[in-house]
């Protein structure tokens, strides 16, 4: 049987800099109601 068979869908925000579509990730675990970027470099070009 499958580890993880029972997986939930994660949520998805759209980044405020490319607008591409982003999932959830564990390092955001405490902050996902802050986070606009998907990455490092949108963040910086905003």
């Amino acid at each position: 049987m499958a580890r993880h068979a029972s997986r939930k869908p994660k949520p998805t925000k759209t980044c405020a800099t490319c607008g591409l579509p982003f999932e959830w990730r564990k390092k955001w675990e405490k902050v996902w109601d802050e986070v606009k970027y998907c990455s490092e470099r949108c963040r910086r070009s905003r």
